[in-house]
């Protein structure tokens, strides 16, 4: 293995070290680690934030190890950022993983062959280990592209991480000028994004996904999907930031390893049914589902009665 890994890491030593895990039999040549601080009013977190970071000593293989450790609190979004502003100072590409993403352990290989494949082209900004298409194969090559940057477990440049911009000073003339209609084309997607880039926007949202997001769409940046799922997220729960409840259908959801050689698409050209599919799935309203949820119900109901 040729490329770097960036690694994201915080209070949960036990998730932190099955991730460290896959990495370890990777070996990775350079291992750079984003850690941010503990909250001052909450018992017990910095000897947590500790315990994950001592996972890093244990590096046991021919590696350059580099670390970004916080002694504060910065909270998600500017922790996440600033790392990744600190990583690619570094680097020009890299794998990147959170304490909470276990990877197949063909990811790093797809990602290694994908960042020199398209290493020069602008139209692709980052690879993606996550597939949420629920089992659905939507392509006969090896992946196909989204509008989507799904974030647990992916890759980038620093050509494309340049963009990213924290206080998302082109929002309000994305907004004004109903630019995200022109992007995305149908008007439950407009509202779902716009009030979470809104919120993002006025930092009621801490989220350095929203931004990175933002920034990929305005450049009509492009993501590389694999046609099967790569990751495994094992954080939902009371100890997670954002997924405090552990009903999701993507919680620990099972990894496929993909096939070697890749088998590349002839065409760079977005898949619009897997983004569609991905849109209802994962960013819509929530009243919307639980609404078609209680008309389904209704249904089946009025059906057995009659």
């Amino acid at each position: 293995m040729k490329t770097p890994v960036a690694f994201i890491i915080f209070k949960r030593p036990d998730t932190t070290e099955k991730v460290f895990e896959v990495i370890r039999q990777a070996k990775p040549p350079k291992l750079l680690v984003i850690a941010d601080g503990p909250r001052a009013d909450k018992l017990g977190e910095a000897e947590k934030c500790a315990a994950a970071r001592a996972i890093i000593d244990r590096v046991d293989w021919d590696c350059e190890v580099l670390t970004n450790y916080s002694e504060i609190n910065l909270g998600c979004a500017k922790r996440v950022s600033s790392g990744l502003d600190w990583v690619f100072d570094n680097v020009e590409d890299a794998i990147i993983l959170e304490d909470d993403c276990v990877p197949n352990p063909t990811f790093f290989q797809f990602c290694e062959e994908l960042l020199e494949r398209y290493k020069d082209d602008h139209r692709i900004f980052s690879i993606s280990a996550q597939n949420v298409q629920l089992g659905s194969k939507r392509t006969e090559y090896s992946y196909y592209f989204s509008r989507y940057n799904h974030c647990w477990g992916w890759a980038t440049w620093k050509r494309a991480w340049q963009h990213f911009d924290f206080d998302m000073k082109l929002w309000p003339e994305v907004r004004e000028k109903r630019l995200l209609y022109e992007m995305l084309g149908y008007i439950n997607g407009v509202k779902y994004w716009e009030k979470n880039f809104q919120a993002t926007y006025e930092h009621q949202r801490d989220s350095w996904s929203y931004r990175w997001t933002f920034a990929c769409w305005i450049q009509r940046g492009l993501t590389i999907i694999p046609n099967v799922n790569l990751v495994s997220n094992i954080g939902f729960g009371a100890d997670s930031t954002h997924y405090k409840k552990n009903k999701s259908k993507f919680n620990n959801a099972p990894t496929e390893a993909i096939e070697f050689p890749l088998k590349h698409p002839p065409f760079v050209m977005r898949n619009m049914n897997a983004d569609i599919f991905t849109q209802k799935t994962i960013y819509s309203h929530r009243w919307l589902k639980e609404l078609k949820a209680r008309i389904k119900n209704i249904i089946r109901t009025y059906i057995v009665r009659s």
